[in-house]
């Protein structure tokens, strides 16, 4: 273990826990919509719990044995009828909820093709799974994931719909903040496997709470209940909370409360862990997270208006790469060569920013990866750009002493 970790270290890709301090301006987290800090849901989850006077702690157990309720029951159906789905079981996490449902959802000879920017925890998944085969397509690229199924369809059991295929994709993706051509993926899908047999699972972790109406979800904006597989929507993001669910048919959700393995052997997640999702969907129906929502898609186009002020300073030099689109999402990525250093700077004024290197993203494109959140302020954005534009200048000025130093230490040896 030892020498793993040293060389993690030396590669400056040690893993490290850090706590920020409560000052800091937070551009990190996945907390979009601010609810963790909202008085709003504190309010609303005190008098939840305050209506259940004599609720337990603990939930006691697996839900299979002790750990059931009819809370959480009522509380499955509320988060499916909310996203248009026929039935929603709940997971203690997403992590868990992925992994539970590739390892035992596709059955052998089965096909899951993925994203390549998919979840770790869908490749773990696929790590337990009994599928025949997992195929990898380019990220969002419908064209690629043609090519993929084309291949596919010449196994006979695939063109008759006797084997079936798994398409697995995110709504929006953690690390470039870029949302999937999700209907032109469905269509394909249906288009190329007729017999019934592509199932597409979307994971929203990411976009649950901030897309569609009422922050329903990717999926839910585009109309597409009907024709997803699976959903899996967690909480611990844009909610404020945690744990997960995923939609899906009552018959898949049979199935997974007797195969997920994540599921039958861990305890349930507590009464105030549900109390607390119970209440941010019910701020979501009442359509109290609305203002949230358009205040977080301003500051999306101000963060992006202020970064392209930064062009100036990067033109000249390979120091920072900068989105040139407006991003559809709160997630923008900075590619650097230097993220720690850029991360650090920042961190030093007060700024949680985070650097993310390999094996967490492909090897050159580390990046420093900002979030925006309803609890920012223009200004707030307005102080680290002028932070990043700070750093930039200062080490365009390093390199240009360094340069003259070498130089000069050139013409000496001459």
């Amino acid at each position: 273990m030892s020498s793993l970790l040293s060389t993690r270290k030396a590669n400056s890709a040690l893993r490290t826990l850090t706590i920020s301090p409560a000052t800091s301006k937070d551009f990190s987290s996945n907390d979009f919509l601010s609810l963790s800090t909202s008085p709003i849901l504190r309010t609303a989850y005190l008098s939840e719990l305050n209506s259940y006077p004599n609720f337990r702690l603990g939930s006691r157990g697996s839900r299979l044995l002790d750990g059931n309720s009819l809370y959480a029951e009522n509380l499955e159906k509320e988060i499916a009828d909310f996203h248009g789905a026929e039935a929603a079981l709940l997971f203690n996490s997403g992590f868990d909820a992925n992994e539970g449902f590739f390892a035992c959802v596709p059955q052998s000879g089965d096909v899951v093709v993925f994203d390549a920017f998919i979840h770790a925890s869908v490749h773990e998944g696929m790590k337990l799974s009994r599928a025949g085969r997992k195929i990898l397509f380019e990220h969002n690229s419908v064209e690629d994931l043609g090519r993929v199924l084309s291949e596919l369809l010449k196994d006979e059991k695939v063109q008759k719909g006797e084997r079936n295929v798994f398409v697995a994709v995110e709504s929006l993706y953690s690390m470039d903040g870029d949302l999937c051509p999700l209907r032109e993926l469905v269509e394909l899908v249906e288009r190329m496997l007729p017999s019934g047999n592509g199932h597409v699972t979307v994971d929203e972790a990411h976009s649950n709470g901030i897309y569609g109406s009422r922050g329903r979800g990717v999926v839910c904006s585009l109309g597409l209940e009907n024709r997803i597989f699976a959903r899996l929507h967690t909480f611990g993001k844009a909610i404020g909370c945690n744990g997960a669910a995923i939609l899906c048919s009552p018959l898949t959700r049979e199935y997974l409360i007797n195969y997920a393995r994540p599921l039958i052997y861990t305890t349930a997640m507590s009464f105030p862990s549900l109390a607390a999702i119970k209440v941010v969907y019910g701020l979501m129906k009442d359509g109290i997270t609305e203002p949230l929502i358009s205040y977080l898609n301003s500051l999306i186009t101000h963060m992006h208006e202020q970064l392209l002020t930064l062009q100036p300073f990067t033109m000249q030099s390979s120091l920072l790469l900068l989105p040139q689109a407006l991003p559809n999402s709160p997630i923008f990525a900075l590619l650097t060569p230097e993220p720690r250093s850029l991360a650090r700077w920042c961190q030093e004024a007060g700024f949680v920013v985070r650097p993310i290197v390999p094996p967490t993203v492909p090897e050159g494109t580390q990046r420093v990866r900002l979030c925006l959140h309803a609890g920012n302020s223009k200004q707030d954005v307005n102080a680290l750009v002028a932070r990043i534009r700070r750093w930039l200048i200062e080490r365009r000025r390093i390199k240009f002493d360094e340069e003259n130093v070498q130089s000069t230490e050139l013409k000496a040896r001459l």
